[in-house]
């Protein structure tokens, strides 16, 4: 979750939502990420896809069953379905996300019957930071 943290920071300092992500892959961390909607002109362009594409692509496979994803917020209902097509092992995320996530709020999306893959979800690893740090860079902008 450190490094997770850390490109999170460096997101603010690039005028994106603070949010970072790492991919671990049997033990080993094999791709970092973080937001860049606004860089990228694009708005799909979570730390969460860009993590997810970027392991994908490294390791030349589509499903990462032994993965663990590190996020320092609730993923959104995008990235949850992203998470569930590459068939993630486990997620760890940091701050809770009432209004836009979609793993313990809004529509839950891996208790879905009609989600077809269900990680193990680990929360609160890191929340004080990760929500200091989006509290900090939403009311600098207010």
């Amino acid at each position: 979750m450190r490094r997770a943290l850390d490109v999170a920071r460096e997101a603010a300092l690039a005028d994106e939502v603070p949010v970072g992500a790492t991919l671990v892959w049997r033990g080993e961390i094999i791709a970092v990420a973080a937001n860049a909607p606004r860089a990228l002109h694009d708005p799909t362009a979570h730390a969460e896809i860009r993590v997810i594409r970027a392991a994908a692509a490294l390791l030349e496979r589509e499903r990462l069953e032994d993965a663990e994803l590190w996020v320092t917020l609730e993923p959104c209902a995008m990235c949850a379905g992203a998470i569930a097509h590459a068939r993630i092992g486990r997620v760890y995320y940091a701050a809770a996300d009432p209004k836009g996530g979609a793993v313990e709020h809004g529509p839950r999306l891996f208790t879905q019957s009609t989600c077809h893959h269900r990680p193990d979800i680990y929360a609160g690893i890191g929340e004080g930071e990760a929500a200091a740090m989006l509290r900090d860079f939403f009311a600098a902008r207010r």
